[in-house]
């Protein structure tokens, strides 16, 4: 969620059995050609132990996750996603201790600390190791900027007078497909909380320990209103892929979305692309950004936990991540500083420099949380988007629904 979706695949191998012998399993959900492709010759790089790659379509592996890591006979390592997922495989026994690999000369050794932070349980472990990642920001066009004269925003009321602006120039501010792809409006949700809020705050609701129904997303909503005038109107019947295209033909200023957005600006369009950072409401809370994190775990049953950190370590590799990067076609970052991205954009790098300085750094609603409260999400947004004076019954209801999942 929160990326363009991975489609196809086919399974290669069973549903989760070891080489039993010798033989390092890697089980992927890099279904797509490009990085599917891409792990494999940065698999095929590595010598210590033979690997076998085992690709599922994503949708398949996701159902099958636990079954994986429950097995007896499990695979030694998976990709899927740091946050909150992760914690919880490793809250109830399924994953591996990685924190060797965080210290010392560690392959993550050196990684961000807000890295180090999403990669640890809460028993102070780390358990997972982050490959590559993507920001999320408020994009524009800088040509469509320049000739309505704005500049980005810092503050909450600069951005609220930003978008006056823009709609008195005759655009819509703000762009949002939420027609088939309703989890984008958790975008907003998200900043607003982390803004008002904090990071410690939004975890805790998306945990289950704060109410959607208590003062603090009441907060959260009140701001989100105010937006409501400058959303396109033609937002809630286009997919986040369709809303791409009033943002580049310049009739939405705007698009709060992740840095995936790039796969759909034309080539020649792109050099125009840049960002701003969401943003202050409060400035006496810390500035997190979303993040979604991926990368790979290992089974806690692995039958060669050290094969499994040993592949673990070439994964985490400056030379592995921008193999993998440069051939997967991809707009994500290295999560290792000691890559070189002197050939990345500038976009890219102004991307890397957001999320180097972001006090935190979270994943998006359901990554943080879980599809099945991200439902909940899709439904209490949309709902508001269309009857904002119902707030009060729709965040009941949120509370009512998001109960349900956690007592589930």
């Amino acid at each position: 969620m929160g990326a363009a979706a991975v489609l196809g695949g086919c399974a290669t191998g069973g549903g989760g059995d070891s080489g039993g012998d010798g033989t390092l399993v890697l089980q992927s959900s890099l279904s797509d050609e490009a990085p599917r492709q891409a792990l494999t010759e940065v698999v095929d790089d590595y010598d210590e132990h033979d690997v076998t790659l085992n690709t599922i379509a994503i949708e398949t592996f996701r159902a099958q996750l636990p079954s994986y890591l429950s097995s007896g006979n499990p695979p030694d390592v998976l990709t899927w996603y740091a946050g909150a997922v992760a914690r919880d495989y490793a809250q109830r026994g399924f994953l591996l201790d990685l924190s060797d690999l965080w210290s010392g000369d560690g392959a993550c050794a050196n990684f961000s600390d807000a890295l180090r932070e999403l990669s640890t349980d809460d028993a102070g472990q780390q358990i997972f190791v982050p490959t590559n990642y993507y920001w999320w920001g408020v994009f524009y066009r800088r040509s469509a900027f320049d000739e309505w004269g704005v500049q980005p925003a810092e503050t909450w009321d600069d951005f609220l007078a930003l978008c006056a602006e823009i709609q008195g120039q005759g655009a819509d501010p703000l762009a949002m497909g939420t027609g088939g792809t309703p989890w984008v409006a958790s975008g907003w949700f998200d900043y607003l909380n982390l803004r008002i809020n904090g990071v410690d705050f939004h975890r805790e609701l998306l945990a289950g320990e704060h109410s959607f129904d208590g003062p603090e997303v009441r907060e959260v909503m009140e701001r989100y209103r105010e937006l409501l005038p400058y959303f396109d109107p033609n937002g809630r019947s286009q997919s986040w892929q369709d809303a791409v295209t009033p943002l580049v033909n310049k009739s939405a200023g705007m698009y709060l979305i992740g840095a995936f957005i790039t796969q759909l600006v034309p080539e020649d369009e792109l050099d125009d692309i840049d960002f701003f950072r969401v943003p202050v409401i409060d400035s006496a809370v810390p500035l997190a950004e979303e993040a979604p994190t991926d990368g790979y775990f290992a089974s806690a049953n692995s039958t060669d936990p050290e094969g499994a950190m040993s592949l673990l370590a070439h994964l985490a590799s400056p030379e592995a991540q921008q193999k993998f990067i440069e051939l997967s076609a991809s707009s994500n970052l290295p999560t290792s500083p000691d890559v070189d991205t002197s050939s990345f954009s500038p976009l890219v790098q102004k991307g890397i420099e957001l999320l180097n300085e972001s006090a935190a750094i979270t994943q998006f609603f359901n990554r943080d949380s879980s599809d099945e409260l991200q439902t909940t999400a899709d439904d209490a947004l949309t709902r508001f988007l269309d009857r904002p004076d119902d707030v009060d019954t729709i965040l009941a209801d949120w509370q009512s629904a998001a109960a349900r999942v956690f007592s589930s």
